[in-house]
């Protein structure tokens, strides 16, 4: 079993910057992805950016290329999701996943079913 916990989300005026963080507990070294996606009221829930939990290249979703950026510190089992440049359209309640399967493509980790443990939210409102 593996446990996820967010925090830093929080009410921020259109650009300013912020940073998630999405600790992991339990069994981590079965984790193979770690996922940030984020909800927004009467949406469904859209992937935002991947890491390999070890070794390998970061992918972001086109809506926040160039402006959030992930990132992972494997000695305290936790991940980043540093934004910058917020704009209104970015508020909604994001959340962290992680992946315990191996050899499955950005296209199929763009969606929730390769991840198997979730957090439980932090909720991010950028204002205009």
């Amino acid at each position: 079993q593996v446990q996820l916990v967010e925090s830093g989300g929080g009410l921020v005026q259109a650009g300013d910057s912020l940073t998630l963080s999405c600790a992991a507990s339990g069994r981590t070294s079965s984790l193979r992805v770690m996922g940030w996606f984020r909800q927004a009221p009467g949406k469904e829930r859209e992937f935002v950016g991947g890491i390999p939990w070890y070794i390998g290249n970061t992918y972001y979703a086109d809506s926040v290329k160039g402006r959030f950026t992930i990132s992972r510190d494997n000695a305290k089992n936790t991940v980043y999701l540093q934004m910058n440049s917020l704009k209104p359209e970015d508020t909604a309640l994001y959340y962290c996943a992680a992946s315990t399967e191996t050899g499955v493509s950005w296209s199929a980790l763009k969606l929730v079913t390769p991840y198997g443990y979730w957090g439980q939210g932090t909720q991010v409102t950028v204002s205009s």
